[in-house]
């Protein structure tokens, strides 16, 4: 769902990389493992303007040649919650409100910079009438 595909393109001994559904969202590295390391960074941030927009993510397209990113675990939780949020047509207001929560907690809880607890997550997926899966593989 957050895997997003990177192209990755050699440019005066540097690898530059691009998200051909992120455009925000470009970085560079001196090696392939650098530039794929850097791209997280660059992926994040370019999803946290759409949150702060309050625009839906844009989707990641199905590309099998190209090699995929995805954010860190927390924030890949926080932006799914904002995905479901979104399709469900809620506002963050909306939501402060189902949690008996202020305003800036739930600004912070979509904040990709801001180290939210899990727990804040939880209740935030239950509040949309979701829950958290989490694998390790």
């Amino acid at each position: 769902m957050l895997d997003y595909p990177v192209i990755l393109t050699p440019d005066q001994g540097a690898i530059l990389v691009t998200f051909p559904d992120v455009p925000e969202a470009i970085t560079f590295g001196a090696t392939i493992d650098e530039a794929l390391l850097h791209a997280v960074d660059a992926l994040e941030t370019g999803l946290s303007f759409y949150v702060e927009a309050r625009k839906p993510l844009p989707e990641a397209s199905v590309r099998p040649e190209l090699p995929t990113v995805r954010p860190s675990v927390l924030e890949g939780v926080k932006l799914a919650i904002y995905r479901e949020m979104t399709l469900q047509g809620i506002r963050k207001a909306d939501l402060a409100r189902r949690l008996g929560w202020k305003a800036p907690q739930v600004d912070r809880l979509f904040d990709l910079s801001h180290p939210s607890r899990l727990d804040q997550l939880e209740a935030a997926a239950k509040a949309l009438g979701r829950h958290i899966n989490l694998t390790l593989a």
